[in-house]
Protein backbone atom coordinates (compact mmCIF):
# COMPACT_ATOMS: atom_id res chain seq x y z
CA UNK A 1 0.00 0.00 0.00
CA UNK A 2 2.76 2.47 0.94
CA UNK A 3 4.65 1.85 -2.29
CA UNK A 4 1.61 2.39 -4.48
CA UNK A 5 0.63 5.46 -2.50
CA UNK A 6 4.10 6.95 -3.03
CA UNK A 7 3.83 6.37 -6.77
CA UNK A 8 0.43 8.05 -6.82
CA UNK A 9 1.65 11.02 -4.81
CA UNK A 10 4.60 11.52 -7.16
CA UNK A 11 2.26 11.32 -10.14
CA UNK A 12 -0.02 13.97 -8.68
CA UNK A 13 2.92 16.25 -7.98
CA UNK A 14 3.84 16.07 -11.67
CA UNK A 15 0.28 16.64 -12.83
CA UNK A 16 -0.80 19.48 -10.55
CA UNK A 17 0.42 22.75 -12.00
CA UNK A 18 -0.50 26.19 -10.62
CA UNK A 19 -3.51 27.79 -12.29
CA UNK A 20 -3.61 31.53 -12.99
CA UNK A 21 -5.32 33.69 -10.40
CA UNK A 22 -9.01 34.06 -11.31
CA UNK A 23 -10.63 37.39 -12.01
CA UNK A 24 -13.76 38.60 -10.29
CA UNK A 25 -17.01 36.92 -11.35
CA UNK A 26 -19.20 39.22 -13.47
CA UNK A 27 -22.81 39.80 -12.46
CA UNK A 28 -23.96 38.07 -15.65
CA UNK A 29 -21.62 35.37 -16.96
CA UNK A 30 -20.46 35.67 -20.57
CA UNK A 31 -21.90 32.83 -22.62
CA UNK A 32 -19.84 31.82 -25.60
CA UNK A 33 -16.35 32.28 -24.18
CA UNK A 34 -15.53 28.79 -25.42
CA UNK A 35 -17.39 29.41 -28.67
CA UNK A 36 -21.03 30.07 -29.48
CA UNK A 37 -21.17 26.81 -31.41
CA UNK A 38 -20.06 24.86 -28.34
CA UNK A 39 -22.66 26.62 -26.20
CA UNK A 40 -25.44 25.86 -28.67
CA UNK A 41 -24.28 22.26 -28.91
CA UNK A 42 -24.26 21.90 -25.14
CA UNK A 43 -27.73 23.50 -24.84
CA UNK A 44 -29.23 21.03 -27.29
CA UNK A 45 -27.35 18.13 -25.76
CA UNK A 46 -28.63 18.90 -22.26
CA UNK A 47 -32.26 19.28 -23.36
CA UNK A 48 -32.26 15.93 -25.15
CA UNK A 49 -30.33 14.13 -22.42
CA UNK A 50 -32.68 15.37 -19.70
CA UNK A 51 -35.58 13.85 -21.61
CA UNK A 52 -33.70 10.57 -22.04
CA UNK A 53 -32.87 10.40 -18.31
CA UNK A 54 -36.32 11.72 -17.19
CA UNK A 55 -34.69 14.53 -15.22
CA UNK A 56 -37.10 17.38 -14.33
CA UNK A 57 -34.52 20.08 -13.61
CA UNK A 58 -30.81 20.80 -13.88
CA UNK A 59 -28.41 23.66 -13.23
CA UNK A 60 -24.86 23.80 -14.60
CA UNK A 61 -21.91 26.16 -14.45
CA UNK A 62 -18.57 25.94 -16.26
CA UNK A 63 -15.58 28.05 -15.19
CA UNK A 64 -12.61 28.50 -17.53
CA UNK A 65 -9.61 30.79 -17.11
CA UNK A 66 -10.96 32.24 -13.89
CA UNK A 67 -14.37 33.22 -15.32
CA UNK A 68 -17.79 31.57 -15.61
CA UNK A 69 -18.18 30.82 -19.34
CA UNK A 70 -21.43 28.83 -19.25
CA UNK A 71 -24.09 29.04 -16.56
CA UNK A 72 -27.70 28.00 -17.08
CA UNK A 73 -30.76 26.38 -15.59
CA UNK A 74 -32.89 23.85 -17.47
CA UNK A 75 -36.29 22.32 -16.85
CA UNK A 76 -38.47 22.82 -13.79
CA UNK A 77 -37.91 22.81 -10.05
CA UNK A 78 -40.61 20.16 -9.63
CA UNK A 79 -42.23 17.69 -12.00
CA UNK A 80 -45.74 18.89 -11.09
CA UNK A 81 -45.03 22.64 -11.23
CA UNK A 82 -44.03 25.08 -13.97
CA UNK A 83 -41.50 27.13 -11.98
CA UNK A 84 -38.25 27.02 -13.99
CA UNK A 85 -34.78 26.19 -12.73
CA UNK A 86 -32.43 29.16 -13.07
CA UNK A 87 -28.86 29.90 -11.97
CA UNK A 88 -30.13 31.01 -8.54
CA UNK A 89 -32.25 27.92 -7.81
CA UNK A 90 -31.07 26.14 -4.66
CA UNK A 91 -29.97 22.52 -4.84
CA UNK A 92 -28.35 20.18 -2.33
CA UNK A 93 -24.58 19.87 -2.57
CA UNK A 94 -24.70 16.53 -0.72
CA UNK A 95 -21.29 14.83 -0.61
CA UNK A 96 -19.60 17.54 -2.64
CA UNK A 97 -19.77 19.27 0.76
CA UNK A 98 -16.87 17.05 1.83
CA UNK A 99 -14.41 19.28 -0.05
CA UNK A 100 -15.52 22.20 2.14
CA UNK A 101 -15.01 20.14 5.29
CA UNK A 102 -11.50 19.22 4.15
CA UNK A 103 -10.82 22.89 3.34
CA UNK A 104 -11.98 23.89 6.84
CA UNK A 105 -9.46 21.42 8.32
CA UNK A 106 -6.71 22.82 6.06
CA UNK A 107 -7.50 26.37 7.21
CA UNK A 108 -7.22 25.32 10.85
CA UNK A 109 -3.93 23.56 10.09
CA UNK A 110 -2.71 26.89 8.71
CA UNK A 111 -3.70 28.53 12.00
CA UNK A 112 -1.88 25.92 14.08
CA UNK A 113 -5.11 24.76 15.73
CA UNK A 114 -4.88 21.32 14.11
CA UNK A 115 -2.15 19.29 12.41
CA UNK A 116 -2.76 16.75 9.66
CA UNK A 117 -1.08 13.91 11.53
CA UNK A 118 -2.10 14.78 15.07
CA UNK A 119 -4.16 12.13 16.86
CA UNK A 120 -7.87 12.86 16.75
CA UNK A 121 -8.02 12.27 20.50
CA UNK A 122 -5.72 15.25 21.07
CA UNK A 123 -8.69 17.44 20.11
CA UNK A 124 -11.58 15.01 20.77
CA UNK A 125 -10.45 12.94 23.78
CA UNK A 126 -13.92 11.39 24.09
CA UNK A 127 -13.98 9.86 20.60
CA UNK A 128 -13.45 6.09 20.39
CA UNK A 129 -13.20 3.79 17.38
CA UNK A 130 -14.25 0.12 17.69
CA UNK A 131 -10.57 -0.76 18.25
CA UNK A 132 -9.21 0.97 21.35
CA UNK A 133 -5.60 0.87 20.14
CA UNK A 134 -6.51 2.37 16.78
CA UNK A 135 -8.52 5.06 18.58
CA UNK A 136 -5.22 6.42 19.87
CA UNK A 137 -3.61 6.10 16.44
CA UNK A 138 -6.37 7.69 14.31
CA UNK A 139 -5.19 11.02 12.88
CA UNK A 140 -6.90 14.16 11.63
CA UNK A 141 -5.93 13.17 8.08
CA UNK A 142 -7.50 9.72 8.56
CA UNK A 143 -10.96 11.22 9.07
CA UNK A 144 -10.88 12.46 5.46
CA UNK A 145 -9.40 9.43 3.64
CA UNK A 146 -12.13 6.75 3.93
CA UNK A 147 -9.74 4.06 5.17
CA UNK A 148 -10.28 4.00 8.95
CA UNK A 149 -12.14 0.68 9.13
CA UNK A 150 -15.85 1.62 9.25
CA UNK A 151 -18.19 -0.37 7.00
CA UNK A 152 -21.43 0.50 5.22
CA UNK A 153 -23.55 -0.20 8.29
CA UNK A 154 -22.12 2.89 10.03
CA UNK A 155 -24.48 5.06 7.96
CA UNK A 156 -27.41 3.59 9.88
CA UNK A 157 -26.27 5.73 12.82
CA UNK A 158 -27.60 8.82 11.05
CA UNK A 159 -30.16 7.52 8.55
CA UNK A 160 -32.28 6.18 11.43
CA UNK A 161 -32.86 9.76 12.58
CA UNK A 162 -32.49 8.78 16.24
CA UNK A 163 -29.27 10.50 17.24
CA UNK A 164 -27.70 13.93 17.27
CA UNK A 165 -24.27 14.42 15.69
CA UNK A 166 -22.51 14.02 19.03
CA UNK A 167 -24.61 11.03 20.09
CA UNK A 168 -24.00 9.05 16.92
CA UNK A 169 -20.24 9.63 17.14
CA UNK A 170 -20.28 8.43 20.75
CA UNK A 171 -21.78 5.17 19.49
CA UNK A 172 -19.06 4.49 16.90
CA UNK A 173 -17.04 2.46 19.41
CA UNK A 174 -19.86 -0.13 19.51
CA UNK A 175 -19.73 -0.81 15.76
CA UNK A 176 -18.21 -3.94 14.30
CA UNK A 177 -15.20 -2.96 12.15
CA UNK A 178 -15.85 -3.41 8.44
CA UNK A 179 -12.19 -4.12 7.66
CA UNK A 180 -8.73 -3.60 9.15
CA UNK A 181 -7.81 0.12 9.27
CA UNK A 182 -5.69 1.25 6.30
CA UNK A 183 -6.26 -2.10 4.55
CA UNK A 184 -8.53 -0.62 1.89
CA UNK A 185 -10.56 2.38 0.78
CA UNK A 186 -14.18 2.27 1.96
CA UNK A 187 -16.39 5.35 1.75
CA UNK A 188 -17.54 6.64 5.14
CA UNK A 189 -19.87 9.56 5.85
CA UNK A 190 -19.52 9.08 9.61
CA UNK A 191 -15.77 9.69 9.56
CA UNK A 192 -16.37 13.01 7.81
CA UNK A 193 -18.62 13.99 10.68
CA UNK A 194 -15.68 13.27 12.98
CA UNK A 195 -13.78 15.80 10.86
CA UNK A 196 -16.67 18.22 11.35
CA UNK A 197 -16.40 17.79 15.12
CA UNK A 198 -12.69 18.53 14.84
CA UNK A 199 -13.52 21.78 13.04
CA UNK A 200 -16.00 22.76 15.77
CA UNK A 201 -13.67 21.91 18.64
CA UNK A 202 -10.57 23.54 17.14
CA UNK A 203 -12.31 26.72 15.94
CA UNK A 204 -14.67 27.23 18.85
CA UNK A 205 -17.69 27.58 16.56
CA UNK A 206 -19.95 24.96 15.00
CA UNK A 207 -19.01 23.35 11.69
CA UNK A 208 -21.99 24.97 9.99
CA UNK A 209 -21.09 28.45 11.21
CA UNK A 210 -17.45 27.93 10.21
CA UNK A 211 -18.41 26.93 6.67
CA UNK A 212 -20.89 29.78 6.27
CA UNK A 213 -18.74 32.56 7.79
CA UNK A 214 -15.21 31.43 6.95
CA UNK A 215 -15.79 29.90 3.48
CA UNK A 216 -19.12 30.78 1.87
CA UNK A 217 -19.34 34.43 2.93
CA UNK A 218 -15.76 35.40 1.94
CA UNK A 219 -16.28 33.74 -1.45
CA UNK A 220 -19.48 35.68 -2.06
CA UNK A 221 -21.69 32.58 -1.99
CA UNK A 222 -24.67 34.61 -0.85
CA UNK A 223 -27.35 32.00 -1.57
CA UNK A 224 -25.57 29.04 0.01
CA UNK A 225 -26.07 27.40 3.40
CA UNK A 226 -24.28 24.72 5.37
CA UNK A 227 -27.43 22.79 6.34
CA UNK A 228 -30.98 22.06 5.25
CA UNK A 229 -32.26 23.77 8.39
CA UNK A 230 -30.28 26.90 7.56
CA UNK A 231 -31.56 26.94 3.98
CA UNK A 232 -35.18 26.48 5.07
CA UNK A 233 -34.87 29.26 7.64
CA UNK A 234 -34.42 31.74 4.78
CA UNK A 235 -37.91 30.90 3.45
CA UNK A 236 -36.82 31.11 -0.16
CA UNK A 237 -39.23 29.98 -2.89
CA UNK A 238 -36.54 29.35 -5.50
CA UNK A 239 -35.68 25.85 -4.27
CA UNK A 240 -35.67 22.65 -6.32
CA UNK A 241 -37.68 19.62 -5.18
CA UNK A 242 -36.30 16.07 -4.99
CA UNK A 243 -37.75 13.26 -7.13
CA UNK A 244 -37.55 9.49 -6.94
CA UNK A 245 -38.76 6.81 -9.36
CA UNK A 246 -40.99 4.45 -7.38
CA UNK A 247 -42.71 1.50 -9.07
CA UNK A 248 -41.86 2.95 -12.45
CA UNK A 249 -43.27 6.43 -11.76
CA UNK A 250 -41.19 9.54 -11.04
CA UNK A 251 -42.60 11.21 -7.93
CA UNK A 252 -41.82 14.31 -5.95
CA UNK A 253 -40.63 13.33 -2.44
CA UNK A 254 -39.68 15.17 0.74
CA UNK A 255 -36.07 16.06 1.42
CA UNK A 256 -34.24 13.62 3.68
CA UNK A 257 -32.19 15.60 6.21
CA UNK A 258 -28.44 15.07 6.36
CA UNK A 259 -28.05 17.58 9.20
CA UNK A 260 -27.07 14.85 11.70
CA UNK A 261 -23.82 14.46 9.73
CA UNK A 262 -23.59 17.92 8.12
CA UNK A 263 -19.86 17.77 7.46
CA UNK A 264 -20.48 14.76 5.22
CA UNK A 265 -23.06 16.34 2.93
CA UNK A 266 -25.58 18.86 4.25
CA UNK A 267 -24.70 22.05 2.31
CA UNK A 268 -26.92 23.85 -0.23
CA UNK A 269 -25.95 26.11 -3.09
CA UNK A 270 -26.82 27.43 -6.56
CA UNK A 271 -25.13 27.43 -9.95
CA UNK A 272 -24.14 31.09 -9.53
CA UNK A 273 -22.60 30.45 -6.10
CA UNK A 274 -20.95 27.25 -7.34
CA UNK A 275 -19.17 29.42 -9.92
CA UNK A 276 -17.49 31.28 -7.06
CA UNK A 277 -16.49 28.00 -5.44
CA UNK A 278 -15.00 26.76 -8.73
CA UNK A 279 -13.10 30.00 -9.24
CA UNK A 280 -11.61 29.66 -5.76
CA UNK A 281 -10.60 26.04 -6.33
CA UNK A 282 -9.05 26.72 -9.73
CA UNK A 283 -7.30 29.72 -8.16
CA UNK A 284 -5.46 27.34 -5.83
CA UNK A 285 -7.21 28.66 -2.73
CA UNK A 286 -7.51 32.32 -3.69
CA UNK A 287 -10.33 34.44 -5.09
CA UNK A 288 -10.44 38.17 -5.84
CA UNK A 289 -7.02 38.58 -4.27
CA UNK A 290 -8.15 37.00 -1.00
CA UNK A 291 -6.45 33.79 0.08
CA UNK A 292 -8.35 31.53 2.50
CA UNK A 293 -5.76 28.75 2.73
CA UNK A 294 -2.04 28.50 2.13
CA UNK A 295 -0.87 27.13 -1.21
CA UNK A 296 0.86 24.26 0.59
CA UNK A 297 -2.25 23.10 2.41
CA UNK A 298 -4.44 23.64 -0.66
CA UNK A 299 -2.14 21.30 -2.57
CA UNK A 300 -2.51 18.80 0.28
CA UNK A 301 -6.25 18.61 -0.40
CA UNK A 302 -5.64 17.40 -3.96
CA UNK A 303 -2.68 15.19 -3.15
CA UNK A 304 -3.64 11.50 -3.58
CA UNK A 305 -3.86 9.82 -0.19
CA UNK A 306 -5.07 6.30 -0.94
CA UNK A 307 -5.62 4.13 -4.01
CA UNK A 308 -9.25 3.32 -4.86
CA UNK A 309 -10.32 -0.03 -6.30
CA UNK A 310 -12.58 -0.30 -9.32
CA UNK A 311 -15.35 -1.61 -7.04
CA UNK A 312 -15.21 1.54 -4.91
CA UNK A 313 -14.81 4.01 -7.81
CA UNK A 314 -17.46 5.36 -10.15
CA UNK A 315 -18.77 2.93 -12.80
CA UNK A 316 -18.05 5.67 -15.37
CA UNK A 317 -14.39 4.56 -15.17
CA UNK A 318 -15.41 1.66 -17.44
CA UNK A 319 -15.79 4.28 -20.17
CA UNK A 320 -13.01 6.75 -19.26
CA UNK A 321 -10.51 3.90 -18.66
CA UNK A 322 -8.16 5.68 -16.24
CA UNK A 323 -4.67 4.36 -15.56
CA UNK A 324 -5.05 5.09 -11.84
CA UNK A 325 -7.81 5.99 -9.37
CA UNK A 326 -7.22 7.59 -5.99
CA UNK A 327 -8.78 9.71 -3.26
CA UNK A 328 -7.35 12.91 -1.84
CA UNK A 329 -8.96 14.87 0.99
CA UNK A 330 -12.54 15.28 -0.16
CA UNK A 331 -11.81 14.42 -3.80
CA UNK A 332 -11.91 11.36 -6.03
CA UNK A 333 -9.13 11.46 -8.64
CA UNK A 334 -8.19 9.86 -11.93
CA UNK A 335 -6.42 10.64 -15.18
CA UNK A 336 -8.26 11.52 -18.39
CA UNK A 337 -6.54 12.14 -21.72
CA UNK A 338 -3.25 12.30 -19.85
CA UNK A 339 -4.40 14.96 -17.37
CA UNK A 340 -5.29 14.99 -13.68
CA UNK A 341 -9.01 15.12 -12.81
CA UNK A 342 -10.37 15.84 -9.33
CA UNK A 343 -14.06 15.16 -8.92
CA UNK A 344 -16.79 14.22 -6.47
CA UNK A 345 -20.46 13.39 -6.68
CA UNK A 346 -23.21 14.20 -4.23
CA UNK A 347 -26.24 11.95 -3.81
CA UNK A 348 -29.20 11.98 -1.48
CA UNK A 349 -32.72 10.68 -1.96
CA UNK A 350 -34.06 12.51 -5.00
CA UNK A 351 -31.02 14.67 -5.72
CA UNK A 352 -27.66 14.58 -7.51
CA UNK A 353 -24.63 16.81 -7.87
CA UNK A 354 -21.14 16.57 -9.33
CA UNK A 355 -18.07 18.78 -9.34
CA UNK A 356 -15.12 18.22 -11.66
CA UNK A 357 -11.78 20.01 -11.97
CA UNK A 358 -9.17 19.87 -14.73
CA UNK A 359 -6.53 22.06 -13.05
CA UNK A 360 -4.06 21.92 -15.97
CA UNK A 361 -6.70 23.39 -18.27
CA UNK A 362 -7.95 25.83 -15.61
CA UNK A 363 -11.38 24.27 -16.15
CA UNK A 364 -14.12 23.32 -13.73
CA UNK A 365 -17.75 22.26 -13.90
CA UNK A 366 -20.54 21.91 -11.35
CA UNK A 367 -23.88 20.23 -12.10
CA UNK A 368 -27.01 19.89 -9.95
CA UNK A 369 -30.01 17.66 -10.65
CA UNK A 370 -33.32 17.03 -8.88
CA UNK A 371 -33.94 13.31 -9.44
CA UNK A 372 -32.41 10.33 -7.70
CA UNK A 373 -29.08 9.01 -9.04
CA UNK A 374 -29.53 10.39 -12.54
CA UNK A 375 -26.05 9.84 -13.89
CA UNK A 376 -26.43 12.45 -16.59
CA UNK A 377 -24.19 14.44 -14.24
CA UNK A 378 -21.20 12.29 -15.22
CA UNK A 379 -22.06 12.55 -18.91
CA UNK A 380 -22.18 16.34 -18.85
CA UNK A 381 -18.91 16.65 -16.95
CA UNK A 382 -17.04 14.53 -19.51
CA UNK A 383 -18.87 16.29 -22.35
CA UNK A 384 -17.64 19.68 -21.07
CA UNK A 385 -14.09 18.38 -20.72
CA UNK A 386 -14.17 17.06 -24.29
CA UNK A 387 -15.63 20.27 -25.72
CA UNK A 388 -12.89 22.31 -24.08
CA UNK A 389 -10.19 20.01 -25.43
CA UNK A 390 -11.66 19.86 -28.93
CA UNK A 391 -11.88 16.08 -28.62
CA UNK A 392 -13.81 13.98 -31.15
CA UNK A 393 -17.57 13.98 -30.52
CA UNK A 394 -18.78 11.31 -28.12
CA UNK A 395 -22.30 10.71 -26.85
CA UNK A 396 -21.51 10.33 -23.15
CA UNK A 397 -25.18 10.46 -22.21
CA UNK A 398 -26.11 7.51 -24.43
CA UNK A 399 -23.10 5.49 -23.29
CA UNK A 400 -23.75 6.12 -19.60
CA UNK A 401 -27.47 5.49 -19.99
CA UNK A 402 -26.59 2.09 -21.43
CA UNK A 403 -23.96 1.41 -18.75
CA UNK A 404 -26.22 2.21 -15.82
CA UNK A 405 -29.15 0.49 -17.49
CA UNK A 406 -27.06 -2.66 -17.69
CA UNK A 407 -26.05 -2.35 -14.04
CA UNK A 408 -29.70 -1.93 -13.04
CA UNK A 409 -30.66 -5.00 -15.09
CA UNK A 410 -27.97 -7.06 -13.40
CA UNK A 411 -29.26 -5.89 -10.02
CA UNK A 412 -32.77 -6.99 -10.92
CA UNK A 413 -31.43 -10.35 -12.04
CA UNK A 414 -29.58 -10.85 -8.75
CA UNK A 415 -32.79 -10.13 -6.85
CA UNK A 416 -34.70 -12.53 -9.11
CA UNK A 417 -32.08 -15.22 -8.47
CA UNK A 418 -32.47 -14.70 -4.73
CA UNK A 419 -36.25 -14.86 -5.00
CA UNK A 420 -35.98 -18.11 -6.95
CA UNK A 421 -34.20 -19.74 -4.01
CA UNK A 422 -37.15 -19.12 -1.71
CA UNK A 423 -38.51 -22.27 -0.10
CA UNK A 424 -42.24 -22.30 -0.92
CA UNK A 425 -45.01 -23.38 1.41
CA UNK A 426 -43.31 -22.62 4.74
CA UNK A 427 -44.89 -20.90 7.72
CA UNK A 428 -43.56 -18.83 10.62
CA UNK A 429 -42.80 -20.92 13.69
CA UNK A 430 -44.81 -18.58 15.94
CA UNK A 431 -47.97 -16.50 15.94
CA UNK A 432 -47.45 -12.79 15.10
CA UNK A 433 -47.66 -11.70 18.74
CA UNK A 434 -44.56 -13.75 19.57
CA UNK A 435 -42.38 -11.62 17.27
CA UNK A 436 -43.66 -8.27 18.55
CA UNK A 437 -41.36 -6.41 20.88
CA UNK A 438 -38.31 -4.16 21.08
CA UNK A 439 -34.94 -5.34 19.80
CA UNK A 440 -31.74 -3.43 20.55
CA UNK A 441 -28.17 -2.99 19.34
CA UNK A 442 -25.43 -1.20 21.33
CA UNK A 443 -24.65 1.16 18.45
CA UNK A 444 -27.89 1.48 16.50
CA UNK A 445 -30.39 1.59 19.34
CA UNK A 446 -33.85 0.06 19.22
CA UNK A 447 -36.05 -1.50 16.57
CA UNK A 448 -39.74 -1.94 17.31
CA UNK A 449 -41.76 -4.80 15.88
CA UNK A 450 -45.53 -4.47 16.39
CA UNK A 451 -48.48 -6.66 15.59
CA UNK A 452 -50.84 -4.86 13.23
CA UNK A 453 -54.01 -6.85 12.74
CA UNK A 454 -52.91 -10.33 11.72
CA UNK A 455 -49.54 -9.09 10.44
CA UNK A 456 -46.39 -7.34 11.62
CA UNK A 457 -44.76 -3.94 11.09
CA UNK A 458 -41.24 -2.75 11.84
CA UNK A 459 -39.99 0.71 12.77
CA UNK A 460 -36.34 1.74 12.94
CA UNK A 461 -35.85 5.19 14.44
CA UNK A 462 -38.05 8.22 14.12
CA UNK A 463 -38.33 8.83 10.38
CA UNK A 464 -41.41 7.77 8.42
CA UNK A 465 -39.25 6.29 5.65
CA UNK A 466 -37.88 3.79 8.19
CA UNK A 467 -41.25 2.26 9.10
CA UNK A 468 -43.37 -0.23 7.21
CA UNK A 469 -45.02 -3.66 7.04
CA UNK A 470 -43.33 -7.05 7.26
CA UNK A 471 -44.50 -9.79 4.92
CA UNK A 472 -43.66 -13.44 5.49
CA UNK A 473 -41.02 -14.84 3.14
CA UNK A 474 -39.94 -18.28 4.39
CA UNK A 475 -39.66 -19.91 7.81
CA UNK A 476 -38.85 -17.06 10.24
CA UNK A 477 -37.63 -14.71 7.54
CA UNK A 478 -39.68 -11.69 6.49
CA UNK A 479 -39.42 -8.98 3.87
CA UNK A 480 -39.70 -5.34 4.99
CA UNK A 481 -40.93 -2.50 2.80
CA UNK A 482 -40.18 0.82 4.47
CA UNK A 483 -41.77 4.19 3.84
CA UNK A 484 -42.99 4.75 0.30
CA UNK A 485 -41.10 1.72 -0.99
CA UNK A 486 -38.26 3.63 -2.65
CA UNK A 487 -35.65 1.31 -1.13
CA UNK A 488 -37.32 -1.89 -2.27
CA UNK A 489 -37.41 -4.84 0.13
CA UNK A 490 -35.07 -5.60 3.02
CA UNK A 491 -34.66 -9.03 4.58
CA UNK A 492 -35.44 -9.42 8.29
CA UNK A 493 -34.60 -12.75 9.91
CA UNK A 494 -35.89 -13.72 13.37
CA UNK A 495 -33.89 -16.10 15.57
CA UNK A 496 -35.58 -18.50 18.01
CA UNK A 497 -34.29 -18.92 21.56
CA UNK A 498 -34.07 -22.14 23.56
CA UNK A 499 -37.37 -21.57 25.34
CA UNK A 500 -39.75 -21.47 22.41
CA UNK A 501 -39.56 -17.71 21.98
CA UNK A 502 -37.72 -15.22 19.78
CA UNK A 503 -34.24 -14.12 20.82
CA UNK A 504 -33.11 -11.68 18.13
CA UNK A 505 -33.63 -10.33 14.64
CA UNK A 506 -31.09 -9.56 11.94
CA UNK A 507 -31.49 -6.98 9.21
CA UNK A 508 -29.16 -6.38 6.29
CA UNK A 509 -27.84 -2.83 5.95
CA UNK A 510 -24.57 -3.18 4.07
CA UNK A 511 -23.73 -6.05 6.39
CA UNK A 512 -26.10 -8.07 8.55
CA UNK A 513 -26.86 -6.32 11.85
CA UNK A 514 -28.16 -8.33 14.81
CA UNK A 515 -30.59 -6.75 17.28
CA UNK A 516 -31.22 -8.66 20.53
CA UNK A 517 -34.71 -8.71 21.96
CA UNK A 518 -35.23 -6.77 25.15
CA UNK A 519 -36.75 -8.83 27.95
CA UNK A 520 -40.42 -8.19 28.64
CA UNK A 521 -40.97 -7.13 32.23
CA UNK A 522 -43.29 -9.25 34.33
CA UNK A 523 -46.29 -7.74 36.12
CA UNK A 524 -45.73 -7.22 39.82
CA UNK A 525 -48.64 -6.36 42.10
CA UNK A 526 -48.16 -3.03 43.87
CA UNK A 527 -46.62 -3.18 47.34
CA UNK A 528 -44.82 -6.46 46.69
Amino acid sequence: MRATLLVCVLLACLLLVPAPSPAASPAVPPVGAVGAASDAELDAYIVKAMADWKLPGLAIVVVKGGEPVYMKGFGTRAIDAAAPVDVDTRFGMMSTTKAMTALAIAMLVDEGKLAWDDPVQKTLPWFQMPDAAFSRQLTVRDTLRHNAGLGDDADLLWTSGMFSSRELLQRVHSLTPGYAPYAEFHYSNVMYQVAGELVSAASGIGWDRFVETRIMAPLGMTRSNATLAGMRAQRDDNVSSPHFEIDGTLRRIDDVPVDAVPAAGAAWSTARDAARWLQFLLGQGELDGRRLVSEANFRELLRPQVMVSAEEFYPSARLTRPHWMSYGLGWFQQDYRGQFVAMHTGSMDGRTAIIGLLPERDLGVYIFGNADHVELRHALMWKVFDLDAGAPPRDWSAELLALYGDLAAKGRQRRADTDARRVPGTRPTHAPAAYAGTYTHPAFGDIQVAQVGSGLALRLGTLAENAGPLSHWEYDTYRWVAGDGRYGQSTVRFEPDDNGGIEALSIRYGSEIRFVRKPVGKYKPSGK
